[in-house]
């Protein structure tokens, strides 16, 4: 897309958040989803923010999973829907280590790339919320609910890397497939579940990460969604 055609996107980040492995509360598991301002400058590689842990390191982190972001637009929403949360009162709550306001997975599409301080951002993948989420904010269903309402959030991958602080500003670079917005990525993978056309259009986008492409090929070879029960309930 040429820079006449491409959208201006840009957002000022707040604190960049990072976590350390805990228990988490109600379980008998750990988790680093309670993040927490960083305060300084820090370094962000490949695999995520210098300090950032992944309690469960098959499901969480990795270069596809480098960097979570929430939209704090959804917060409002969120506690319409659910009630007065702790945990809702300042940005974190659903474990992001950035979050800002004007953006959205309406706005932001597959592949898009941003600059953010000194490093380079794109986006690979939206969010498979789990039960961790449940745990987090005392409610059942709420991994679920996530995942229904379409306000999952996202994960880049670090196309250069370099020092981000606060206050930097996340700007769109590059838009590659300005046809995949994250939400109508999130509408075929929970609701046109078995839209063969949609499925098809939507493996032809390069750099898919691994295990995206794994489900997606499997959806269209044996036409079944595969069982989201142990992934949103823990069981």
């Amino acid at each position: 897309m040429s820079d006449a055609t491409r959208p201006l996107i840009s957002a000022a980040i707040g604190a960049v958040r990072v976590g350390k492995s805990r228990p988490l509360a109600g379980t008998p598991h750990a988790s680093a989803i309670d993040k927490q301002p960083a305060g300084v400058r820090l370094w962000l590689g490949t695999l995520g923010f210098a300090g950032d842990e992944q309690a469960d390191a098959r499901h969480h982190g990795g270069p596809d999973k480098a960097v979570h972001h929430y939209a704090h637009d959804h917060y409002a929403w969120w506690s319409e829907q659910i009630g007065a949360r702790d945990v809702l009162a300042q940005p974190g709550a659903f474990g992001e280590n950035l979050s800002t306001h004007g953006v959205t997975e309406r706005d932001v599409c597959l592949g898009d790339a941003f600059t953010l301080g000194g490093a380079v951002l794109q986006v690979s993948q939206s969010r498979q919320p789990c039960w961790k989420l449940n745990a987090r904010f005392d409610h059942p269903r709420m991994a679920a609910l996530v995942q229904q309402s379409g306000r999952t959030g996202w994960y880049y991958r670090v196309l250069q890397e370099g020092w981000v602080e606060s206050g930097d500003v996340l700007t769109l670079h590059e838009r590659r497939y300005p046809q995949w917005p994250l939400a109508t990525v999130l509408d075929v993978l929970y609701r046109r579940t078995l839209d063969m056309a949609a499925l098809d259009a939507l493996c032809e986008v390069p750099n898919l990460p691994p295990g995206w492409r794994t489900m997606l090929e499997r959806r269209r070879t044996e036409r079944q969604v595969e069982d989201w029960t142990k992934r949103l309930e823990g069981r």
